[in-house]
């Protein structure tokens, strides 16, 4: 099975008819698409200006796509050996428990669906690489109240029946944000019936 490099090649290829070489670019995505494969086909398709079955298109568009996700790719890849450097070190000094980041990474090695958007239509504008940049800086910097893409405050809970869809959904930019980059109040008020918790509380504060 081809690999992520060979099928980029083959993306930038003038030999290769355009078919191939779109074909080849979604091939890349299933080695690496940060948002998950129809969100992130859907992004670049939005961003480089053709649509979602164009079979004859300017294959320069392919190729500007192409750049964003290696972009995105490298900027992915240097945060895993900065991960996995740091896992040597502390399994050098006895710290042998992994903690919460360290549970949601083992889950997304290799960059696949780290910024899972749970409705593929609906995902941040930002390029691949700056959204990654924005999720691996909260990912470092520990639990805030807001989502490390877009800064906003609102979460919906959304599970679909699997693990990799199940989580806090940020309403403004659609990403499924990784449960450790969040406060414990985050979570809660993003938890099914934390609305209704919440009028609850407040008809009580009313009558008393």
């Amino acid at each position: 099975m081809a690999g992520f490099r060979s099928l980029a090649r083959q993306v930038r290829d003038p030999g290769c008819d355009v078919a191939l070489r779109r074909y080849s670019l979604r091939k890349c995505l299933e080695r690496f698409a940060p948002y998950g494969h129809r969100a992130t086909w859907d992004h670049l398709c939005r961003r480089h200006g053709f649509g979602h079955e164009d079979r004859d298109l300017d294959p320069a568009r392919l190729v500007a796509a192409l750049d964003e996700v290696e972009e995105a790719r490298a900027v992915w890849l240097a945060y895993e050996r900065r991960f996995a450097e740091r896992r040597r070190r502390e399994k050098r000094l006895g710290l042998r428990s992994p903690g919460p980041v360290d549970d949601w990474h083992r889950r997304t090695w290799g960059g696949n669906g780290v910024a899972r958007c749970a409705d593929p239509a609906v995902h941040p504008r930002l390029p691949l690489a700056e959204a990654l940049r924005r999720l691996i800086t909260a990912l470092e910097a520990g639990p805030g109240g807001r989502c490390p893409v877009c800064a906003g405050a609102r979460f919906v809970w959304r599970w679909d029946g699997g693990d990799e869809a199940r989580g806090p959904v940020c309403a403004g930019c659609g990403v499924l944000v990784p449960a450790p980059v969040l406060s414990a109040e985050a979570l809660a008020a993003a938890r099914p019936g934390a609305g209704r918790a919440d009028a609850r509380a407040g008809a009580l504060a009313a009558v008393g």
